[in-house]
């Protein structure tokens, strides 16, 4: 059997249409990964695993990476390892500067043109999202957050938090869109039917503790998009225009007919 088709970047924007909804991931998503913000995260989840632990600086690193790649979070493997109580760990990570995310008009626009339900879906928390979405200017557009506390404390990519996200919200997942830097989490979304959104710029990074998606993983991702906000225009405008052009298919009709009267 011949080995998946890797996905690669439209020239064009795909068509759409039947999407009813989008669900998107926040961090190093709705922002784009230069930023660095999560780089503050990770080293405050440092310092926690290692307050928490006993732990010298190091071998606390090295302990959360291995986590992140065990349990798709630091924070469920110290649950699971340890016991650990997830909201004040969930509320020291997160206690950050978002000082280096600036307000995105552009992405405001964007989101405001973009037809369709929208949600984030994060492995962090509601604060932590709302606080994001504010910084950005864009939180009017979304209509709720499925945090990791929605979740149970279990992270994407997770199969059963997707059935949970779509029953939570009543989802139809066959007309829903999934927007994420992590290409391993858009899995489980494509094995329910959902449309596929890769934000590749800056994931897999090795800072993540992630290696580069493998054939399986891509193929999985439906579109791949390097840099948000431009794709969104592109998409939004192509779905202007085929609206615009099917808008002319009855008057033409009707003059037909009028002229044959």
């Amino acid at each position: 059997m011949a080995p998946p088709a890797k996905p690669t970047p439209a020239s064009s924007p795909p068509d759409l249409s039947r999407i009813e909804a989008w669900v998107f991931d926040l961090d190093n998503t709705l922002y784009p990964a230069s930023c660095r913000l999560f780089a503050q995260v990770e080293v405050r989840i440092r310092d926690y695993v290692a307050r928490y632990l006993g732990l010298d600086a190091d071998a606390a690193f090295r302990l959360q990476k291995t986590y992140f790649r065990d349990h798709g979070t630091t924070m469920r493997g110290m649950m699971s390892r340890h016991g650990m109580d997830p909201e004040p760990f969930l509320a020291y990570v997160h206690d950050i500067d978002l000082s280096a995310i600036r307000p995105d008009p552009a992405l405001d626009r964007a989101l405001g043109r973009l037809e369709g339900r929208k949600i984030i879906f994060t492995n962090g928390s509601t604060a932590h999202a709302e606080r994001v979405m504010e910084r950005i200017g864009v939180a009017r557009h979304f209509e709720a957050v499925f945090d990791i506390a929605d979740a149970d404390y279990v992270p994407k990519p997770e199969p059963r938090v997707y059935d949970a996200l779509v029953r939570r919200h009543g989802l139809a997942a066959r007309a829903t869109a999934m927007v994420e830097d992590i290409a391993r989490n858009l899995v489980p979304a494509a094995e329910i039917g959902m449309t596929t959104i890769w934000v590749r710029g800056g994931a897999g990074r090795p800072a993540d503790g992630l290696d580069p998606p493998d054939a399986d993983v891509l193929a999985a991702v439906d579109h791949v998009v390097d840099d948000l906000v431009p794709w969104l225009v592109r998409l939004t405008d192509a779905r202007s225009r085929r609206q615009a052009g099917d808008s002319k298919i009855p008057r033409a009709r009707q003059k037909k007919r009028s002229e044959r009267g």
